[in-house]
């Protein structure tokens, strides 16, 4: 009697479950992430308030300014001046003028002029910026020819040593 040797078969996975999974973790993780906070920097110390809550309607459309300060690891301040995090490179605040006049400029090019004037401008300013250089900045937002502003701040009591 002949006995046929057969090569040994290679067991090989079939993937098409793995790559299932992975799509549907893609998903899953696109429907829960939050993205309101992408425009949020790490840098800021927002203040805390009792009376801030989120908007009670989301908005169309917002241009995010983040103003904070160079900081060590530790959280003391490296710089005594106070910046606008713009792609993550610090701008002077009083140096902000015409980046937020380009800012209405591509905005009324994109979305027409009436638009454009509804545009938010949304102020995350930390906790130790002082509140003469918000106010430039928003002084400089409208004479970039914006109209609506908001500021945001962290929920709470509002006392000293809370988070």
């Amino acid at each position: 009697m002949k006995i046929k040797h057969s090569k040994p078969q290679i067991a090989e996975a079939d993937m098409t479950p793995m790559i299932d999974m992975t799509f549907q973790l893609i998903a899953f993780f696109m429907i829960v992430t939050n993205f309101e906070q992408t425009q949020a920097d790490e840098r800021i110390k927002l203040p805390t308030d009792r009376l801030a809550r989120p908007p009670l309607q989301a908005r169309e459309n917002e241009v995010v300014l983040n103003i904070g300060f160079e900081r060590n690891a530790d959280g003391t301040k490296k710089d005594p001046n106070a910046y606008v995090y713009y792609g993550g490179q610090p701008i002077p605040v009083l140096q902000y003028g015409p980046r937020l006049k380009r800012e209405f400029e591509i905005s009324k090019r994109m979305y027409g002029e009436e638009k454009a004037r509804d545009i938010t401008v949304v102020i995350r300013a930390d906790s130790d910026t002082p509140t003469g250089l918000v106010q430039e900045l928003i002084k400089m937002g409208q004479e970039a020819e914006f109209t609506k502003f908001a500021l945001k701040a962290k929920s709470g009591t509002g006392e000293p040593g809370e988070e």
